[in-house]
């Protein structure tokens, strides 16, 4: 098991206290079944191809599918992101990932909304994120890959947290979302748009901190279940964004 990821006991100590409780029959060990998760996604790999190293690939689908459901992993990120405190500066951006024909098979079927669109040629979803100051996730919001970024914003917009600064590119340069930032005592640091006639100042040496957030997305699309959606149900996908992003940023930190 030596080229397996493994969860270190460390990072099992961090996530832990934020697990469903085990009603009943002990759980199967939840270090192998969440490793084997994590490998899945980072690999892109289907789960009857999960290596035997991990256990039962059915125990690894079932606990994702079941954790997912119930938004486990959306408050692992959330409670770990809660600790550190809130950030100075705030970031936001989204990215396109693309859907897989077999994310799509399933399209108008169901009463849950899949968050997949047509844009950029293709079927894809779109990825909104808000990041701290270190370019850390805290918030992530999915929606079809044709949906406007400031609704999405819009959205997000109650669930920020307090920060002196956010920092965005010109596409969420609105003045109806500066306002917002300024009512909740945020200052926008956000260039203006070309083709508007109001010229807003922010600060262009601030602004060059953005690319940090664009380093984000790098690093979440290197995961090939993430730059590449197989699942159908949006939740699921959100479950393995959120999972890998906890991963990445706020438990294996160098």
């Amino acid at each position: 098991m030596d080229d397996l990821l493994m969860l270190s006991p460390e990072q099992m100590r961090r996530i832990e206290p934020y697990f469903p409780l085990s009603h009943g029959v002990p759980r199967v060990d939840d270090r192998r079944v969440l490793s084997g998760i994590l490998f899945v996604i980072r690999n892109g790999l289907r789960w009857r191809d999960a290596p035997a190293g991990y256990g039962p690939h059915k125990t690894i689908y079932n606990r994702f599918i079941r954790w997912s459901r119930m938004g486990v992993f959306n408050r692992i990120l959330a409670e770990l992101a809660a600790r550190a405190g809130d950030p100075d500066q705030l970031m936001i951006d989204a990215t396109h990932l693309k859907a897989h024909r077999t994310a799509a098979s399933l399209l108008k079927k169901g009463l849950l909304p899949r968050c997949i669109g047509r844009s950029r040629g293709g079927l894809t979803s779109k990825l909104q994120v808000v990041c701290d100051g270190k370019g850390r996730p805290l918030l992530l919001y999915l929606t079809e890959g044709q949906a406007n970024d400031h609704k999405a914003a819009a959205a997000l917009l109650e669930h920020l947290p307090p920060a002196r600064h956010l920092l965005a590119d010109r596409a969420y340069s609105s003045i109806g979302f500066r306002d917002a930032l300024v009512q909740r005592g945020i200052t926008p640091c956000i260039p203006p748009h070309a083709k508007h006639r109001i010229k807003h100042n922010y600060d262009p040496v601030l602004y060059r901190q953005r690319q940090k957030i664009e380093n984000t997305f790098a690093r979440l699309k290197d995961w090939r279940r993430i730059h590449t959606r197989y699942d159908r149900c949006a939740h699921t996908f959100l479950s393995a964004i959120a999972f890998a992003a906890t991963f990445i940023f706020w438990i294996n930190e160098s």
